[in-house]
């Protein structure tokens, strides 16, 4: 590969995409990231919703959890970024197009909690809208993701028992 066509990858990889469990604070963290690196801010859910004129809950209701995730990685996979902070739907590692597009365009980055803090901060899945089946628990669709979160990460942050403030610095200063 050429110097120019290496150069040209460069530029266009400039985005930074959060991945992680739902209630890791990747709306939160991705908006004031956003703002310290003086990027634009992308919620992936927000389009999906917007696209759907409903909820991520209702959407799940009504298309079930296939349906949903192949609204998501279809979303995931066109979206069209350019120096934004892209804050994903925790179930956006289930979409292969999605993520070798995220690949292409920035660098993932994994906000890592436990599973004991995941736990204090969600306490209904249903009403939260998180894609799982009929049965499955908070405790198993974190397993399910967890090993997805690693494979796809390029940069992986832990977030247990730090602040917003504290998890923006690092990455601030691991980005720059």
């Amino acid at each position: 590969m050429s110097y120019v066509r290496l150069r040209r990858l460069r530029i266009y990889k400039n985005n930074f995409i959060l991945i992680g469990m739902p209630g890791a604070g990747k709306s939160t963290i991705g908006k004031a990231l956003a703002a310290k690196m003086q990027y634009g801010f992308i919620d992936s859910d927000a389009i999906i919703e917007e696209n759907c004129g409903k909820k991520i809950a209702e959407i799940l209701f009504e298309s079930g959890k296939e349906g949903f995730l192949e609204i998501e990685n279809f979303t995931n996979a066109t979206l069209k970024a350019r120096n934004k902070v892209i804050a994903t739907g925790g179930s956006a590692v289930f979409g292969n197009e999605a993520m070798e597009h995220f690949t292409r365009i920035g660098d993932i980055i994994y906000l890592k909690l436990s599973f004991k803090e995941i736990a204090k901060r969600i306490d209904d899945i249903e009403l939260r809208g998180i894609a799982s089946l009929e049965g499955e628990t908070l405790e198993d669709i974190y397993a399910k993701r967890e090993p997805l979160y690693e494979k796809y990460a390029q940069i992986t942050i832990d977030c247990d028992g730090k602040s917003v403030k504290e998890i923006v610095k690092e990455l601030h200063e691991r980005l720059i």
